[in-house]
């Protein structure tokens, strides 16, 4: 379980027993229809993207309040990060929430994991958690490539 899994917990946000195991995953995509397809290129884009945010619109062109917000939070941060328009990527919008098991967009994922939508992103922008996060995952990730 990840660290953003762990204060997520902590903070209540999140039940113990809403962390699922890869298997139960797994399971719960082939009970609601997730292919395989669509599971790898989701995995491919978290895993691929220290800093990733599924919204509507485009940073720069936003086409909710949400979305808007999100990334304007996420801006304000400094570092670079990858954004996939939902509203141009119809399976990415019917699956996501499927295989995050979160319902809503937007949706930030940092290191490969969820940190959740406007209202989460928004608070931890204005307690100064988001910064932090976003500027590990971008060192991280820069040693990462350094290394390669």
């Amino acid at each position: 379980m990840g660290q953003a899994s762990n204060r997520l917990i902590q903070s209540g946000i999140l039940a113990r027993d809403q962390v699922e195991s890869l298997t139960e995953i797994l399971d719960r995509f082939n009970a609601v229809g997730i292919t395989m397809e669509i599971f790898d290129t989701l995995k491919e884009q978290i895993e691929s993207n220290p800093i990733i945010l599924y919204m509507k619109g485009s940073p720069s062109q936003p086409q909710c309040g949400f979305s808007a917000k999100t990334s304007q939070a996420l801006m304000a941060c400094g570092e670079r990060f990858a954004y996939v328009d939902i509203l141009s990527n119809p399976e990415v919008r019917t699956n996501l929430p499927k295989y995050a098991n979160w319902p809503t967009f937007p949706q930030l994922w940092v290191g490969g994991e969820l940190i959740g939508g406007c209202d989460i992103v928004v608070e931890m922008h204005e307690n100064g958690e988001l910064q932090g996060l976003v500027k590990n995952a971008a060192a991280s990730s820069d040693t990462e490539e350094d290394s390669q």
